[in-house]
């Protein structure tokens, strides 16, 4: 990465919420990422690369939040690896609160595109950590979608 793209990230941490735009829908779906990435005892370059990948996509092109979603996603995959007051029990317990409190955010839980990451684990027991992991993100956005499309 660019140094200056480094050097306005590390400027933007400190101020994100009031920078950048729509900061809590990309920190949930950083969160999304780092849930599926942090199942993995040993996270590898490639599941960084693919988020970066689909923000590319979700973010047509815009390359400083694609760059923006996939470093916020490293840093909460590295507070649950250094057990920095977050695990990954507590991530779900987050992502949990923030769809009760917006809940049109279950539209941005694409466990299509999340399935790309068991392809990059190679040890069974992570992809079948991970394909829980996704069985539960595709049932809790059904449930949040039907009470949120009742009201």
């Amino acid at each position: 990465m660019k140094l200056g793209f480094r050097i306005k990230h590390h400027f933007f941490g400190a101020f994100r919420e009031l920078f950048v735009h729509h900061h809590g829908s990309l920190e949930f779906r950083a969160k999304i990422f780092a849930l599926i990435i942090a199942a993995c005892p040993t996270p590898k370059v490639d599941n960084y690369i693919l988020v970066k990948q689909l923000a590319e996509k979700i973010y047509k092109n815009d390359t400083n939040r694609a760059n923006l979603l996939m470093l916020s996603t490293k840093e909460i995959v590295q507070k649950v690896k250094d057990n920095n007051g977050l695990d990954i029990d507590t991530l779900v317990e987050n992502i949990q609160k923030e769809l009760k409190i917006v809940p049109r955010y279950a539209k941005k839980i694409d466990t299509d595109s999340l399935q790309a990451f068991l392809e990059i684990s190679y040890d069974e027991n992570v992809v079948a950590y991970q394909k829980n992991i996704l069985e539960f993100l595709q049932t809790l956005k059904n449930d949040t979608l039907k009470i949120y499309n009742k009201g």
